[in-house]
């Protein structure tokens, strides 16, 4: 009897250890920290994504905030997860690699492939967890010798369980990735993104375009938004971007064409997904933020 209630407490301690390890998925990790400034590691870090195979597609200065920059990544493995399932998987289409000066130190960070690829990726990500695995040791291999403390994650102090991350909701009532906003619909994909390279060559009020990646036998094309304006970055990211190290690689804002149409991730998945620690107090603060990312998006489509 006492060896089966040993064994017993054995398997429970078990799955509990289990447990407390698979709950430590977080949105964002370290690739470096640095006295070096922003403007001066801007080319070291390109030139070390480039040479470890990682495409750098479009950068730009978020919340126009001269202490962060953001620079936006693709790569075989991206490409080649996003064509093996097609579809609205296209948002996975590429990361981000952040510089933030906070202090007296410069925090390289970046967007974790795992935590990402399992919130977009769901039940599938199984079939494509190897060419993220891959990615993961080519962004260490890069980013980790520009500075020290490389390899910490961080955006979550107890992390998310995988099941967590295939079935990511904020909360009872609050949307999941199938949730998103269709935005436009136009005859075609290449009419659709026509206009919308068009639009944004003229120019869009409030948006700048930071980059785009398109698998055009897939009928997909994701692009990369900064939002500016009275209801943009400056205005939304000092409400909720307040712990350190900050979550830059939060921004730019997506929207992917898929065949005729055109979507964005709600808002409200989006944005507790990136920062999902945030109280509901805090939320509320930029309950409006959801409905204007969809407007300054929905600008460039008409």
């Amino acid at each position: 009897m006492k060896r089966v209630a040993f064994r017993a407490l054995c398997v429970g301690l078990l799955l509990c250890v289990g447990m407390a390890v698979q709950a430590q998925i977080r949105p964002y990790v370290i690739g470096a920290r640095t006295s070096a400034g922003v403007d001066a590691l801007r080319p070291k870090v390109k030139e070390a994504l480039q040479a470890n195979g990682i495409e750098v597609v479009g950068e730009y200065r978020p919340v126009e905030d001269p202490n962060r920059w953001l620079i936006a990544i693709t790569s075989p493995e991206l490409k080649q997860a996003v064509r093996s399932t097609g579809g609205l998987r296209g948002f996975a289409l590429a990361l981000r690699v952040a510089l933030t000066r906070e202090g007296n130190e410069t925090v390289i960070s970046y967007t974790n492939p795992e935590y990402w690829g399992r919130a977009y990726f769901q039940k599938d990500y199984g079939k494509v967890a190897a060419l993220y695995d891959r990615l993961s040791g080519k962004l260490a291999r890069a980013l980790n010798p520009l500075g020290r403390g490389g390899g910490q994650t961080f955006g979550s102090e107890d992390g998310l369980s995988a099941s967590d991350l295939e079935h990511y909701h904020y909360m009872f009532g609050m949307p999941y990735f199938e949730d998103n906003v269709e935005l436009a619909r136009f005859g075609s994909y290449d009419e659709a993104v026509r206009h919308i390279d068009q639009k944004l060559a003229r120019g869009v009020p409030n948006v700048v375009r930071v980059y785009s990646v398109a698998l055009p036998d897939k009928q997909l094309k994701l692009y990369g938004i900064g939002l500016r304006g009275p209801d943009g970055e400056g205005y939304f990211m000092p409400k909720i971007d307040f712990n350190t190290p900050r979550h830059t690689a939060f921004l730019p804002y997506e929207m992917l064409v898929y065949g005729n149409k055109v979507y964005m991730l709600h808002g409200r998945f989006r944005i507790a997904l990136s920062f999902p620690d945030l109280s509901m107090g805090t939320f509320m603060k930029i309950v409006s933020t959801p409905g204007a990312i969809e407007s300054m998006l929905q600008s460039i489509t008409r």
